[in-house]
């Protein structure tokens, strides 16, 4: 990680900790919660993004017993690869046909967070698919979990453009799908600009008040 991105990348793993601590009853054995996988990828990139999930995903394991060491490998395939992958995929591809702007990046970080979000889930579903062993059909438990997330997936993506808009305000170099597209930050050093003709005009002042004294 370059140290531009590594205390960046520590925030959002924080965050992401924080939101997915909130976690909402689904039925058919399963519960539901915000990803954060497309504000990983758009602000740190897609694999720094996949590592912040991981990251997040076993601690929450090993400090709190949420979602277990033994279903952390689907966890993290789920919403660490591919809510990550996804959202940056789409993020990228709205990128390119939309204007180059501020609103225009938000707007494809909320459409990557609304997509990534049933994706994931529809993972899940198809991994219960194969080695699922509850006593549920595998259409109840796509019904809730898709459905579900869904709605998880609007209000993912209000924070997602909320955080990444903030952040493209006032650094937009530190996003990390927006490189190439901003323009480079400038700094101003409060220098009044140059006149043309000053220093001859000074020069000239200087001469005239020394012959007056001499």
């Amino acid at each position: 990680l370059g140290e531009r991105t590594a205390p960046l990348a520590g925030l959002v793993a924080a965050f992401i900790f924080a939101v997915q601590m909130l976690n909402f009853p689904v039925g058919a054995g399963t519960s539901g919660h915000l990803l954060g996988g497309a504000l990983a990828a758009i602000l740190v990139g897609p694999y720094t993004g996949v590592l912040c999930i991981s990251v997040v995903l076993l601690m929450q394991a090993v400090l709190f017993a949420d979602g277990g060491l033994t279903a952390l490998g689907v966890n993290i395939t789920n919403m660490g690869i591919v809510g990550v992958l996804v959202a940056y995929l789409v993020f990228r591809g709205l990128v390119k046909v939309l204007p180059r702007s501020r609103t225009s990046l938000t707007a494809a970080s909320a459409v990557a967070a609304v997509v990534s979000v049933p994706v994931a889930a529809t993972a899940f579903a198809g991994l219960y698919s194969i080695g699922g062993t509850a006593d549920v059909s595998l259409g109840k438990v796509f019904t809730a979990m898709v459905g579900v997330h869904l709605a998880i997936g609007v209000g993912e993506a209000v924070i997602t453009m909320l955080t990444v808009g903030a952040v493209l305000s006032v650094r937009p170099d530190l996003v990390y799908g927006a490189r190439g597209l901003t323009a480079p930050l400038t700094v101003r050093t409060g220098r009044a600009p140059a006149v043309p003709g000053a220093p001859a005009a000074a020069e000239q002042s200087l001469a005239a008040r020394t012959e007056a004294t001499a």
